[in-house]
């Protein structure tokens, strides 16, 4: 039990102000990944700083993850897409690195600390050079790291990772000099397969590739360099057919790792059109930030943004004229905004008169939130809104959102809409904080059903964190079922559950727990007939003990069962993103979880001291 809770205590998470400072008062060497809340610690080099950990097992070495947004000192450090390590020693900042190159990161952490060492065991001085810190705000920053730099996806195939040589293609890519800007680990829907590779339709083995890829995880990177990274990245992986992969050019991954044709090993986009697509699937929170890095790049990708609509709106019409826009409602949810918080939201009215008229129609009932997802969503929804100035709202453009509230008697600026992107993401997990929950697909309905059952969950808006095939042992199933030990069915169910493997998932979703139990339907497939006619137990499941699926009862459970499915494996490679998503909404002491940037700017107050409520449609 010791050596888990030091694995997984691998690096510290820092997530405010107080404990950057905290850290930085730790005797010896720190090496910090400063991230950005969109997409999380930098996954690719946990299983790097925890081989030098175990390797060194020097109590002097310690890691830690920082998140940009929230930590006031790095304020400068927002908004940067590439991963970046920062070394300190005494306090002071000794080292930066910009980018995950693994094999300079590992000679900078051993060198740094064997320079702390001299500093604290002979009294060496400690190299805290002026420059450093210069460079590091930006003043020559530029000469180092390349001002524009291009993306692409990467897919390392089912086949690779199932083979367990994930991680040493990640170092290789790294070793080759891309940087890894995002990381997910995901098992692709046979709908998504199709998708991803739509321009092999015609192919006669595309129904073959599409199978092979649905057939387990895949890691998909998200990958940058500076110059056309699309075909550096084709070179590096290619040729067109495993036979020249083996032949010619036998220092390609592909030929390195490949088995055939189809299962050769790892995808490269041809094409601009072909990464913008992957990009908007596998990371849309990205988009915004690639849209205005690439030469060519489309002016509207697909996004989320949040929306608000007030208390005394007709929520139908507006329904149907957000419909109308070729947005879609991804989330929905009705909450009563207090006082506190509805200066959070419409900080910027503060000092206007019609600030009381907004705040007392904001505050006469439950709102509702929304989360409108499509191409351009934020300047769609905000062109839609059209709020700055009534009379030209009645003027100029008479059948907008405002004119109509103006026309109801309602103030102008009551509906709202994020301003960016990245804003809208960190509003989303404020206001529908994300929750986990394991899941089961059960050995009887694997092989026929798999595919249905995964598609139908990506359908109903959960992300799928983490998949895998497991045989449990009985153990496992007893301590799974251990509130149903006294039915008479127990010991068949540990049965029927040791027959085969299942399907495990970690889903990810705004109320989770209950959404899937909720898809799932009652335990017993004849209750759910009559009561949840479209559930999975209904189409799936036979009887109560062969019903398909299975899913935490509860947050609590949840967390425990993940923990007895996945184990420590699991917990390492989320660890991180998990602590960085539950600061991101976590209330505290009560605060609403605004992120910093959100909550506090300069002009923003923070308000404190009040509970999001849990009502919800």
């Amino acid at each position: 039990m010791a050596g888990k809770k030091k694995e997984a205590s691998l690096q510290v998470a820092i997530t405010n102000q107080g404990q950057w400072d905290e850290l930085l008062a730790t005797k010896g060497l720190i090496v910090v990944d400063v991230y950005q809340r969109w997409c999380g610690p930098c996954r690719a080099v946990f299983s790097l700083f925890r081989k030098i950990k175990n390797e060194l097992g020097d109590n002097l070495l310690h890691f830690a993850t920082a998140e940009a947004d929230s930590v006031d000192s790095l304020q400068r450090y927002r908004g940067k897409c590439e991963p970046t390590f920062m070394f300190y020693g005494g306090g002071s900042l000794v080292a930066v690195l910009h980018g995950a190159n693994a094999p300079l990161l590992q000679k900078m952490v051993l060198e740094q600390l064997e320079q702390e060492k001299r500093v604290m065991e002979q009294g060496a001085e400690r190299k805290v050079e002026e420059e450093l810190v210069e460079k590091d705000l930006g003043i020559t920053h530029n000469e180092k790291v390349p001002v524009r730099k291009s993306y692409t996806i990467a897919v390392i195939k089912p086949d690779v990772v199932t083979h367990g040589k994930a991680n040493e293609i990640i170092m290789k890519v790294q070793e080759a000099g891309f940087e890894i800007t995002g990381q997910e680990v995901r098992m692709l829907t046979r709908a998504e397969a199709e998708d991803f590779y739509q321009h092999m339709a015609a192919e006669p083995y595309f129904r073959e590739l599409v199978q092979i890829m649905c057939n387990g995880s895949s890691h998909i990177l998200l990958i940058s360099q500076s110059g056309d990274v699309i075909q550096t990245w084709r070179k590096f992986i290619d040729t067109a057919t495993m036979e020249g992969a083996k032949g010619e050019v036998t220092d390609s991954l592909k030929g390195q790792c490949g088995a055939g044709m189809l299962s050769n090993a790892l995808h490269g986009c041809s094409d601009r059109s072909q990464a913008n697509r992957a990009l908007a699937l596998f990371f849309p929170s990205f988009r915004h930030a690639f849209a205005h890095l690439q030469d060519g790049a489309e002016e509207s990708t697909v996004e989320r943004t949040l929306a608000l609509i007030p208390p005394a709106i007709s929520r139908e019409d507006i329904i149907l004229r957000i419909q109308a826009t070729g947005l879609s409602i991804a989330m929905k949810r009705e909450l009563l905004l207090t006082e506190e918080q509805i200066r959070q939201f419409y900080w910027q009215h503060l000092q206007e008169d019609h600030f009381p008229t907004l705040l007392k129609s904001m505050s006469s009932g439950p709102i509702l939130a929304l989360v409108l997802s499509g191409l351009g969503a934020v300047k769609k929804w905000r062109s839609m809104l059209e709020l700055q100035d009534v009379d030209w709202a009645q003027q100029e453009s008479s059948d907008s959102l405002a004119a109509e509230l103006v026309a109801h008697g309602e103030p102008n600026n009551l509906l709202y809409g994020s301003h960016t992107p990245n804003q809208a993401e960190q509003e989303i997990q404020v206001v529908f904080p994300p929750e986990q929950t394991l899941a089961l697909i059960k050995p009887d309905t694997v092989e026929e059903h798999k595919d249905e059952i995964l598609k139908a969950i990506q359908d109903a808006g959960f992300s799928i964190l983490h998949m895998m095939a497991v045989c449990l042992s009985q153990a496992d199933i007893e301590k799974l079922y251990r509130k149903l030990q006294d039915k008479p069915f127990f010991n068949q169910l540990v049965d029927f559950m040791c027959s085969g493997p299942c399907m495990a998932l970690i889903l990810s979703k705004f109320r989770a727990v209950h959404e899937w139990r909720a898809m799932m339907g009652p335990t017993d497939p004849c209750q759910a007939r009559e009561t949840a006619a479209e559930s999975l137990r209904v189409h799936f499941g036979k009887d109560i003990l062969h019903n398909a699926v299975h899913g935490s009862s509860s947050s609590e459970r949840a967390n425990e069962e993940i923990h007895l499915v996945f184990g420590d494996v699991c917990r390492e490679e989320n660890q991180a993103s998990l602590l960085h998503e539950a600061s991101a909404t976590a209330e505290g002491e009560g605060s609403l979880g605004f992120p910093a940037e959100i909550a506090a700017p300069a002009t923003r107050p923070w308000i404190s001291g009040s509970k999001w409520m849990d009502g919800y449609t």
